[in-house]
């Protein structure tokens, strides 16, 4: 009786257009600029009026913290064992964008208590009330968790760079999510490139991998250049949106947030079904069962 009242929210709350879009932002390796990326992304789009929150996933090695010059005194974990409300681990950041770091001690959503798993699932209907856009910045590379979670989201931002090794890992990456989950959409960033012509080569031979031996179509979402004031940010505790506007690699984000947020990547992209929530309960329920 419980499930199918569960199920009958997610689908009211469905109907209604209420929910806000989960992106988990993904990288084969680590070292590519993943969390500064998603951090930087996000201020971006809040600058446009939209309300954001990041979910720093990256277990045991969180960062999102710093790269804005703020604490995380609790995590996800404090909350899904109940040593505090939801709202104590959300936590506002520069350009009134939010953020919860998850904390260490997880490693798969399926050894979750149910008394956790109901926690989260409340907590991120929360959040998708709450907010148009909950990203998932998660751990480098493929983990029982990180695939638990990655395969429930309809979207997936895939960072590299235009190095062979961090390209080959992040094909590594889409391919183990692709299998598991063959309908999810992949939007490819290429970081830190000397030029544009790095950057369009490198993430069109990602695409054309992808459909060589997946049959995968996947959307280029752009590139970043490799930038100074990158560093600086990082030792400032600034993200660089916010320290240097007027940066080559400012521009270029801002040019891609616009582009994503408006749709404009020439090929049509899938709308995202807002089915995270029901997705993360069947991969539960089957770990379970």
């Amino acid at each position: 009786m419980r499930d199918q009242a569960e199920k009958l929210r997610l689908k009211m709350l469905e109907s209604q257009g209420a929910l806000g879009r989960s992106i988990a932002v993904v990288s084969g390796k680590g070292g590519v600029g993943k969390s500064n990326f998603t951090t930087n992304f996000a201020i971006n789009l809040a600058k446009l009026g939209k309300k954001v929150v990041i979910l720093d996933m990256d277990l045991g090695m969180a960062n999102v913290h710093i790269l804005i010059g703020k604490q995380a005194p609790y995590h996800l974990k404090d909350y899904l064992e109940g040593r505090v409300s939801f709202t104590d681990i959300i936590f506002r950041g520069p350009e009134n964008i939010h953020y919860i770091s998850g904390g260490s001690g997880f490693s798969s959503v399926v050894e979750w208590s149910e008394e956790m798993f109901e926690a989260f699932i409340h907590g991120f209907e929360e959040l998708q009330k709450s907010y148009d856009f909950i990203l998932f910045d998660m751990g480098a590379g493929a983990s029982n968790w990180s695939l638990d979670i990655v395969t429930s989201i309809d979207e997936v931002i895939v960072v590299t760079t235009a190095e062979p090794t961090a390209i080959t890992d992040a094909y590594s990456m889409m391919k183990f999510i692709h299998l598991k989950e063959p309908n999810k959409t992949f939007y490819l960033l290429c970081n830190r490139v000397f030029s544009n012509e790095e950057g369009k080569e490198a993430l069109q031979r990602l695409k054309n991998t992808m459909m060589k031996f997946l049959s995968k179509e996947v959307v280029i979402l752009g590139w970043l250049p490799e930038d100074g004031t990158v560093r600086k940010a990082v030792i400032e505790q600034v993200p660089f949106s916010i320290s240097y506007p007027n940066a080559q690699i400012s521009i270029s984000l801002q040019e891609i947030v616009n582009r994503f947020i408006h749709n404009k990547f020439g090929e049509e992209v899938p709308l995202p079904s807002n089915s995270f929530l029901s997705r993360l309960k069947r991969i539960f329920s089957k770990g379970r069962g």
